[in-house]
């Protein structure tokens, strides 16, 4: 475009239209097809992320697996999500997007079915970890799909608000299965995605590390400047969302099973699981509202703050209404911290390779998170040290960010407060 003429943002077809903020070109990723089967396949690969605190119950329950047999399982499951979205980082942008999926699906299938014949300890570990591996390359590509889109932070906003309906409905539904009967339901979901899989976009939009920003000149006019994002800034974002989904992986896996022998009714905290998924949709309105007032980064930082406070704020009883506050407040802000890292993120990187890696830095967060709990049950800390355990992950998280966010202010102001 030329310097000289100033940009008629509202009227182009091709652009979004916020003068002084990022400017993404739109592509075949803006078609409603195209993020309704990104949304289903991410909603269907954290499906097991999702229902932990149920899956975990049935574990001890039907299989008979420990306290901290359970935290390993479900570290297997994690880890291997987070391995199958770096396989789908080498991958997204050089192969044809369908042709992966189909693979992936196929190995999450089998994995989870298998795990019906074979229910040792042992086995479903290694199993789990297979499932884990499939959901890990189908998630990544789906979170490449969705952030694709012109507007990240909207397609990602309708991505959680559906995964916030989502999640309630499987809370509520699943503790009526038994533990095979959840695999197959999650068996079925990957299989019903397959069906729709013309809808998948074969290649990414771009593949640079560059960002587009709308410069007012003094005169009023408008320019369009190409600058390069530093590397460092997807990988300290991936950081990040690791720490974060320590907390969040460690806090899912063990909340039920912390309230037992509290004053807490079982009754009431099964309840909660639900409700308080739900009222996580509230979260997806308050977030996009707040982006668009004050960018991603600031009110990124309070929540991380707020969220280590209400988890470490079991540490002292668990009672129905503690319970209750903690899971209203930690789903609310689950949330806020999902659209914001993942939209910053999806705002520098058109290729999708760093998008592709949400799911294995969730994974991987989610994976250590249970895993550094069972540890310290193990060593006889209890559950109030798995609550302090999660409240640092979630403040060493938020130091991360503010890091980066200086030195964005410093480099790159559009991308520091991008919304």
């Amino acid at each position: 475009m030329n310097a000289n003429n100033n940009i008629n943002l509202g009227g182009s077809s091709d652009m979004t239209d916020d003068a002084g903020k990022l400017l993404h070109r739109r592509t075949e990723f803006d078609d409603w097809r195209s993020l309704t089967i990104g949304i289903y396949m991410a909603l269907t690969g954290y499906a097991v992320m999702v229902g932990l605190p149920v899956i975990s119950t049935s574990w001890v329950n039907n299989l008979g697996f420990t306290e901290a047999q359970v935290g390993y399982v479900a570290s297997a499951d994690l880890f291997g999500l987070a391995i199958g979205a770096v396989i789908a980082y080498f991958v997204v942008a050089k192969y044809d997007r369908r042709y992966l999926t189909i693979a992936s699906a196929s190995v999450a299938i089998a994995a989870n079915l298998a795990c019906i014949y074979y229910q040792s300890y042992e086995t479903t570990l290694y199993l789990r970890l297979l499932a884990g591996l499939g959901a890990g390359v189908y998630t990544g590509i789906a979170v490449a799909t969705i952030g694709g889109h012109s507007r990240p932070a909207f397609a990602f906003g309708v991505e959680l608000f559906a995964f916030a309906g989502s999640q309630g409905a499987e809370l509520k539904f699943l503790p009526y299965l038994s533990i095979e009967g959840m695999y197959i339901a999650f068996a079925i979901a990957f299989f019903i995605g397959l069906l729709f899989i013309a809808w998948v976009p074969r290649r990414p939009a771009d593949k640079s590390l560059d960002i587009e920003v709308d410069v007012e000149e003094p005169s009023g006019e408008h320019h369009v400047e190409h600058q390069h994002v530093p590397a460092y800034v997807p990988w300290l974002v991936l950081t990040a969302v690791v720490l974060t989904y320590v907390n969040i992986g460690a806090y899912w896996t063990y909340i039920e099973l912390a309230t037992v022998d509290t004053q807490a009714s079982p009754e009431w905290v099964a309840d909660m699981l639900v409700y308080t998924s739900v009222f996580s949709v509230i979260g997806c309105l308050f977030a996009v509202l707040l982006s668009n007032r004050y960018g991603l980064a600031r009110p990124l930082l309070v929540t991380l703050i707020f969220q280590a406070s209400i988890v470490v704020m079991l540490i002292f009883g668990i009672t129905n209404f503690s319970v209750a506050f903690s899971m209203f407040a930690f789903n609310f802000c689950w949330i806020f911290v999902d659209i914001y890292q993942a939209a910053t993120i999806a705002n520098v990187d058109r290729s999708g390779r760093y998008v592709a890696l949400l799911p294995a830095a969730q994974g991987l967060g989610n994976g250590i998170g249970p895993w550094l709990a069972a540890t310290v049950l193990a060593y006889g800390f209890g559950f109030n040290g798995v609550f302090i355990l999660c409240g640092a992950a979630s403040i060493t998280a938020m130091l991360v960010y503010f890091h980066m966010y200086m030195n964005l202010r410093r480099t790159i102001p559009a991308l520091a407060d991008a919304s």
